[in-house]
């Protein structure tokens, strides 16, 4: 018992030195859009119905360099600024799964159909999971007789500095008081489940076909696995004898979702719309692996094995420990604000 808590610890310092760099340059990036663009601006881009701002919210996303932790405070930034919630499942869909750092790397170790397949199905997937929603949210508000309201937000003229100190605000204090702790129980339940998993095992015991797939659905969908560092992973997987599709569903799955986004997307957009996510997630996963294994049975894919680019250790450990530092601060305040 007393290793398994160990693990279960080692675990969970080892996801936060993982996400850690991301998560907080996603908070970097948030406070940053949180001056540079309007409400005006996103509303106009990302609000309302159609297929057109899910199209952009999706497009925005493939190319960005965040993982599903850095992705989350930008999103939801994105959501208070004006987007709607279609919009923003399409971003949280779109984003983590690739980027441009994660394409240059796919391309380098799995070859180039899996470096154009893997943002194409980023994409889509982006465009069916915020269809989803908002066909769900429409026929909610048609229910309910009500539709949500956006805040209002003065463009007073502003110094440099003051727009500087407001960014940095939104970005560090403000948003991680609002996901601060939804986020850390995310982390011990992913940190539960790398304990409780061992090492090599699924690349040992799976074979091929749809079974594999759902497995490796099941295995990437409630850890945490940053896009460009699950290249690698995959790449091994695939030399052991893990076929290309199921690969590939674990890179849309992993990098996608994790605990803490999903109970992050239930507390901040609604269960409804957290299990849409979910569901999207795993469906296009599936059809993206089955349709992947059919392109790959006739070509070659020129899986490498040697490992991509990884942060410096000390990066890790010092972003981990600022982020710590960064969401009990968050935390403390709240508290000390409902005291």
């Amino acid at each position: 018992m007393a290793d398994f808590i160990k693990s279960i610890i080692m675990g969970f310092w080892q996801t936060i030195a993982e996400m850690s760099p991301y998560l907080l340059f996603g908070f970097f990036t948030a406070g940053v859009l949180s001056v540079l663009v309007s409400q005006r601006f996103v509303e106009r881009h990302l609000g309302g119905g159609g297929i057109w701002p899910l199209v952009k919210a999706s497009l925005f996303g493939v190319p960005l360099p965040l993982c599903s932790c850095g992705v989350i405070p930008v999103s939801m930034s994105l959501h208070k600024h004006g987007a709607s919630k279609g919009s923003t499942i399409s971003f949280l869909l779109s984003t983590p799964q690739t980027g441009v750092d994660s394409i240059f790397v796919t391309l380098s170790l799995l070859g180039p159909v899996f470096a154009v397949f893997r943002p194409l199905a980023a994409f889509v997937t982006g465009i069916v999971g915020g269809s989803l929603v908002d066909v769900f949210e429409r026929k909610r508000e048609d229910e309910n007789g009500t539709t949500q309201e956006s805040s209002d937000e003065s463009g007073s003229a502003e110094t440099k500095i003051s727009r500087v100190a407001k960014g940095l605000k939104y970005g560090f204090i403000i948003l991680p008081r609002d996901i601060g702790k939804a986020m850390l129980v995310g982390l011990v339940i992913a940190a539960v489940i790398s304990a409780a998993v061992p090492d090599g095992y699924f690349a040992e015991k799976l074979g091929t076909g749809i079974f594999a797939m759902v497995v490796m659905m099941f295995l990437g969908i409630p850890v945490y696995v940053c896009a460009t560092a699950s290249v690698p992973v995959a790449a091994a997987l695939i030399l052991k004898g893990l076929t290309p599709g199921a690969a590939l569903v674990f890179l849309m799955t992993g990098p996608a979702t994790n605990a803490a986004s999903f109970i992050t997307i239930w507390k901040i957009l609604g269960r409804a719309t957290a299990i849409t996510y979910l569901a999207t997630v795993a469906g296009c996963a599936l059809l993206g692996g089955i349709l992947l294994d059919y392109i790959a049975a006739g070509i070659d894919l020129d899986i490498a094995a040697r490992p991509a680019w990884m942060l410096p250790p000390a990066v890790k450990y010092i972003s981990a420990v600022v982020l710590l530092a960064v969401l009990a601060f968050a935390i403390l305040c709240k508290r000390k604000q409902a005291d």
